[in-house]
């Protein structure tokens, strides 16, 4: 080797068929890195910025994503997910359906029987003329802006129907705000004289109105303790039921002194002699086929056997 012959590689030729000569640029001329490491690299570390161009991309190899155009999917596929997508949805729509369902429910129950918006408002009677509508609205015991789906109606119509005039009651709600009652009153029978004043009584004997008057057109009923249970009560309105017209149309009063003392009294001071209440149709008729002729005092406690005098 002569002194100025370069000391990093013999003047040789080189295993990949080259002639010797000098080192390319940007390896080592001072004797270290003479030969590429197995990775391809120069054996010594490289500064800072004196990488060749293109080693940060080969070092790295980074991802980066890429938006496929729609014809870079095959139309099957495009059909199958499509497909695919429409079966979920009709799977999933029944359940949405019912969860919609059940949210207005919800919202509306508790709207209707927890807040005042269907509150109570108005109360609507029907075929009152015996009692006043402040009555029955004192009998109800309802209180203003309570939700209507929380009212009792059987409690307000069991409520109603304990004014003495009322026979019969139904009560029912008319949206949003409004409780109907409806009535079926009483049918007046007699007035029974007590304590100088008239009680009216229905036919079935019940008790329920006190008047100062005699209210025209009742006949009265002279009866010692009326009520649904009195004996005597109940003769009165038996022989009352029986009458026709002719002998209603005279008929001032009847009186009951005992079961089988039963006086009816017409016009004119005539009397008809009923005995006790059975066979009163046919001693209705009886005594109206002796309506024409004379005599005070028509007998027929036994319609068999008739007496006039």
């Amino acid at each position: 080797m002569s002194p100025g012959a370069p000391r990093g590689r013999a003047g040789g030729p080189t295993p990949g068929g080259r002639s010797g000569g000098p080192a390319p640029a940007g390896r080592g001329s001072g004797g270290r890195g003479t030969g590429r490491s197995p990775r391809g690299g120069s054996g010594a570390t490289p500064r800072t910025g004196a990488a060749r161009p293109g080693a940060g991309r080969a070092a790295g190899r980074g991802w980066r994503l890429v938006r496929a155009g729609s014809d870079a999917v095959p139309p099957s596929v495009r059909r199958f997910t499509a497909r695919a997508r429409q079966r979920r949805m009709r799977a999933a729509l029944p359940w949405t359906v019912l969860a919609g369902l059940l949210v207005v429910v919800l919202v509306g129950t508790g709207t209707v029987y927890g807040t005042s918006v269907f509150g109570f408002r108005t109360l609507r009677i029907v075929g009152a003329a015996l009692v006043t509508p402040e009555q029955v609205r004192e009998a109800a015991r309802l209180s203003d802006g309570v939700p209507l789906a929380r009212i009792d109606l059987a409690v307000v119509q069991a409520r109603v129907a304990e004014l003495p005039p009322v026979a019969r009651v139904t009560v029912s709600r008319q949206w949003p705000r409004t409780l109907l009652v409806e009535l079926v009153e009483r049918t007046p029978v007699a007035v029974v004289p007590q304590n100088r004043r008239f009680v009216v009584i229905d036919g079935s004997g019940v008790v329920f109105q006190t008047r100062s008057d005699h209210p025209a057109g009742l006949p009265l009923a002279r009866i010692g303790t009326p009520g649904p249970d009195d004996v005597a009560t109940r003769g009165a309105l038996e022989v009352l039921a029986a009458l026709t017209p002719e002998l209603r149309e005279r008929l001032t009063e009847v009186v009951v002194e005992g079961p089988a003392r039963i006086t009816v009294k017409l016009r004119g001071g005539r009397t008809v002699l009923w005995g006790d209440a059975s066979r009163s149709d046919t001693k209705a008729q009886v005594a109206t086929s002796l309506l024409a002729r004379k005599g005070d005092t028509i007998d027929v406690r036994t319609p068999d056997v008739v007496t006039i005098r």
